[in-house]
């Protein structure tokens, strides 16, 4: 098994975050670019990747009570990960982001899995931060 974790400070406070990291229809504005879901019926969704042009079976929960986002693949049980907001006192929020590949066959690596850790946060930050800039003018 290969974990991979990333973290990201966003100003904005962490519920703000969080209703955009579990919007679902929203999900391809900070996911990276490969990656597309399509929800059916919840916690059930597809994940379509562009790179290998296939569609995986896999499960994603939204907990809001706990900030928290998991999911993960449901047939084969290679892949998964969660997305933790926490509040700081400043009131901004600490995103965290983890993966864990339990098939060395699904783990793209290192390098590729840190560069879109560190892509996927940052449009995260950036959609978090229209919407704020949205809603207060």
């Amino acid at each position: 098994m290969t974990e991979y974790e990333r973290s990201r400070t966003m100003p904005a406070q962490p519920e703000h975050v969080f209703d955009e990291a579990a919007n679902v229809g929203r999900l391809d504005t900070w996911l990276p670019e490969a990656l597309h879901v399509r929800a059916e019926e919840l916690p059930a969704v597809t994940v379509h990747e562009d790179r290998t042009d296939e569609d995986t079976s896999a499960l994603l929960r939204a907990r809001r009570d706990q900030m928290r986002i998991e999911w993960g693949t449901r047939d084969q049980g290679s892949y998964a990960g969660w997305l933790q907001v926490a509040g700081l006192d400043s009131g901004a929020s600490e995103v965290t982001v983890h993966l864990s590949f339990f098939d060395g066959g699904h783990d793209p690596g290192g390098r590729a899995v840190g560069d879109a850790l560190e892509t996927s946060l940052e449009r995260l930050e950036e959609q978090v931060r229209l919407r704020v800039d949205h809603a207060a003018g």
